[in-house]
């Protein structure tokens, strides 16, 4: 059995199923992805899916499915996707082995 690109934290999958709840009827889970830009070159991109696109890797972790864009693949292997929630703010985090530098307002990585 191959490892999972990414895996999820009971945290993060409690939040993606409150955000699917939310969603549409043709939503069919999350798609992430990696974009450049930021102050360290590149940034995690969270968007609604739709549908599942050619070579989309599909996660099925936790009661949810998570769709990672096949470009992004290689950047993300070995992830752990948590969510924190704090007294003035929540995100989702990314815990990537494969960053070798991350910007100061934690926004974007380098690999």
């Amino acid at each position: 059995m191959t490892n999972q690109v990414i895996r999820l934290t009971d945290s993060a999958a409690n939040r993606i199923k409150e955000i699917m709840s939310h969603a549409d009827n043709k939503t069919i889970g999350v798609r992430i992805g990696v974009k450049t830009g930021g102050c360290a070159g590149m940034s995690y991109s969270m968007e609604y899916a739709k549908d599942k696109k050619i070579n989309d890797e599909v996660i099925e972790d936790k009661g949810v499915k998570v769709f990672i864009d096949p470009a992004a693949i290689i950047y993300l292997l070995g992830t752990e996707m948590d969510y924190k929630k704090e007294k003035f703010s929540s995100q989702f985090v990314f815990k990537n082995p494969n960053e070798s530098e991350r910007c100061g307002c934690g926004e974007s990585f380098k690999i």
